[in-house]
């Protein structure tokens, strides 16, 4: 039975509550319900939601990327703190007002912060579920740039092909067979599409590498997350792409980029 609203308005009470649903960081969660809430009835279901395994993001409506306040709508991926690793990188590669795509873009958290970082790019965005293209059109208008519906590259705009500096791709990388064993928080309330890699949950990043170079301005930069285990052959698959593969760690944040650059022209 859910507790009465009159009840929930205390922050002891809510984090007794988180606490009992299993929630580790209930002191903090609590804090930031109490804050989103306006009324004791709204913050009573917000705390229901959250007892009932929806991620805090999704409760909230938003997450904290890189200082950003991010909109989140439920069902889309919520950007994780060790991405952040993979914005890092990318910072020092270009300059305010270079061309950026956010591939595979989610709620657009990357671009966004991006852009953020740089003082202002020329930012377009893609990705293929509808729901999170809604969401990070909200993100990404914000910064100014603008996001399109479709499967990696094809809904681009064909002007962009040889100009992109930097190209960020947050590809699902999660083996199939392993999807399953995710924490419900994103095996259940985040879109499969943006979390299953395939087989091996490479297959979104093969075909998103074997057509960077053709988008790429000379000098400009892929880069994407993956997995420790995984690092090896993701280096690989980006050498055949014609790309020169770089690997960038952070233990901290338990963090695997790959920074695949089109050579410069001679």
């Amino acid at each position: 039975m859910s507790a009465s609203p009159s009840s929930l308005v205390t922050l002891s009470a809510v984090v007794t509550r988180l606490r009992a649903a299993g929630c580790v960081f209930a002191e903090d969660e609590a804090r930031l319900i109490l804050s989103a809430g306006h009324v004791p009835a709204e913050i009573d279901a917000m705390v229901d939601r959250r007892a009932a395994g929806l991620p805090l993001e999704h409760v909230l409506g938003w997450a904290d990327f890189r200082g950003l306040r991010i909109s989140i709508d439920p069902g889309v991926f919520v950007p994780r703190r060790r991405t952040e690793f993979l914005v890092e990188q990318a910072v020092p590669l270009a300059r305010s007002g270079a061309v950026v795509v956010d591939l595979c873009c989610g709620s657009g958290a990357l671009g966004a912060a991006l852009a953020s970082a740089l003082g202002g790019v020329e930012l377009y965005a893609a990705d293929i579920d509808p729901v999170a293209v809604r969401c990070a059109r909200r993100n990404v208008g914000a910064a100014g740039g603008t996001v399109y519906a479709g499967d990696l590259y094809e809904p681009l705009p064909a002007a962009l092909r040889g100009r992109v500096d930097l190209l960020l791709a947050n590809v699902p990388y999660v083996p199939t067979e392993e999807v399953g064993l995710l924490p419900p928080e994103a095996r259940v309330h985040e879109a499969r599409v943006a979390l299953d890699g395939g087989a091996d949950g490479l297959d979104v990043l093969r075909r998103g590498t074997a057509g960077a170079g053709g988008w790429l301005t000379p000098g400009g930069s892929l880069l994407f997350e993956t997995s420790g285990r995984q690092a090896a052959t993701a280096m690989a698959i980006v050498a055949e792409g014609g790309l020169e593969p770089r690997l960038a760690e952070s233990d901290e944040l338990d963090a695997t980029v790959i920074i695949g650059t089109r050579p410069s022209a001679s």
